[in-house]
């Protein structure tokens, strides 16, 4: 291990926090704690977002910071604290497919980008060939988490460790078996005193979805998937008639008649189970219903999650069939559900019914692989390092603005305080407009 430092140091929209129970609801609110947010799906509470930056005046573009190494994990934010995972292989490193790069996790000011330190993560016992998954090599896939007191983080070597504000790693766990496919992919998350990591392998004796104890890493509960096929979707906690529930997709891009699972958060128990295709996107929820697909084309599916069992032929209420690849999330934002798909076509449909209302083309948007996220003013930021568009939501598409800085990956943004990080392939961005003042 080596760690650098240097000179510094309510649910929106009707959900739940996902699963950071034990938090003051404000103070996750102001903050970006882990992939997609405070609820998971992808809501912001920031009404003060710019929908304009970049290009030759790098118009709201507050700071720049270089990265160490590439990675397609997803900046979180924690009040002064911006943290990004990444890897890097060495100069002298001729076959990557040989060598496990090194586990980068750095920490930005996030008033001014100024590097507060880098910890190398020693790495899990899985070393890779397919670099398929992205920047990288995919081994910086998933994006960490955060309570405020310590760091989660899962990388593609098949290990998760704990990371406390001052870059000093607490515990550290190889995940065992590793028969992932591509990639680890899913981000861990959090449940009252549990991170919760889903791990659905290609094969499938090896599935399961595993909560460690925050404070040491130990495994506090575990369940076996032995019946799910491979899927790389993170987790998302729902409240549903005032209990939590935790959704897990994966069905290997097949179809299975339980593609979509419901659990009990606090010890693994299954609540109800549901037939679809399950593999790289996590779901939606909104209007009292759960909307997933696999991300590969094939079936969307919008299912009531108030029953018990196998609820396929008595809650799903309507389906769709995906045209095109689809590695982002969707989201719901109000009476409307939102996909972006390859090459850059934006459908809506009506939530309630799943009637399609328009499917436009945002062109030459630098990655469908970026998950939106929608503010209390119902903008929605199709937002990278790259091209990126604002849509208003609503039945038609009203583009407000497209945006471009230049350096195109395929981390989902940010929000916290006003201001907005990306993630490129270079650099991570912060944007924000001159009146909101500093983050101190």
């Amino acid at each position: 291990m080596r760690i650098k430092f240097f000179e510094d140091q309510s649910a929106i929209f009707g959900i739940v926090l996902a699963g950071i129970l034990l938090t003051p609801q404000a103070l996750v609110q102001a903050n970006w704690p882990g992939f997609r947010g405070p609820t998971g799906l992808g809501y912001t509470t920031e009404e003060n977002l710019p929908i304009s930056w970049g290009g030759p005046a790098k118009e709201n573009v507050r700071w720049v910071s270089q990265l160490m190494g590439q990675g397609h994990a997803s900046p979180i934010v924690w009040d002064q604290a911006v943290v990004v995972c990444t890897v890097n292989w060495l100069a002298n490193v001729e076959d990557r497919k040989k060598v496990i790069p090194e586990h980068h996790v750095t920490c930005y000011r996030t008033s001014d980008g100024k590097l507060l330190w880098d910890t190398l993560v020693p790495p899990g016992p899985w070393l890779r060939d397919d670099f398929r998954s992205g920047p990288g090599g995919g081994y910086a896939a998933a994006t960490p988490v955060t309570d405020g007191k310590l760091i989660y983080c899962a990388f593609a070597s098949s290990v998760l460790a704990a990371i406390d504000f001052q870059g000093n790693i607490a515990w550290r766990k190889p995940i065992v078996p590793y028969s992932f496919d591509v990639t680890l992919g899913s981000s861990p998350i959090l449940y009252g005193d549990t991170v919760i990591l889903f791990c659905a392998m290609a094969k499938k004796e090896d599935s399961r979805v595993v909560a460690f104890d925050k404070t040491n890493g130990d495994i506090r509960w575990e369940r076996k998937l032995p019946q799910m096929q491979f899927g790389h979707s993170t987790p998302v906690i729902i409240q549903v008639n005032n209990r939590p529930q935790m959704l897990l997709v994966a069905s290997g891009m097949e179809k299975a008649g339980d593609a979509l699972q419901s659990l009990d958060p606090a010890d693994g128990r299954l609540l109800w189970w549901c037939r679809g295709e399950g593999d790289a996107s996590s779901p939606a929820y909104g209007q009292g219903l759960v909307y997933f697909d696999d991300g590969r084309g094939g079936t969307g599916v919008a299912v009531d999650p108030t029953g018990s069992g196998d609820v396929s032929e008595t809650h799903i209420r309507w389906t769709i069939t995906q045209r095109g690849e689809a590695l982002s999330s969707p989201i719901v934002v109000g009476k409307y559900l939102y996909r972006l798909r390859t090459p850059g076509f934006l459908q809506c449909w009506e939530m309630a019914t799943g009637k399609e209302l328009y499917s436009e083309r945002l062109q030459d948007i630098s990655t469908a692989w970026s998950s939106p996220i929608a503010d209390p003013k119902g903008r929605l930021f199709f937002a990278n390092a790259g091209k990126s568009y604002v849509v208003q939501a609503g039945p038609e598409c009203r583009i407000l603005a497209v945006n471009d800085l230049g350096d195109g990956n395929h981390p989902s943004p940010a929000a916290a305080r006003g201001r907005l990080f990306l993630v490129g392939m270079k650099n991570i961005y912060c944007i924000g407009t001159e009146n909101i003042g500093t983050l101190e």
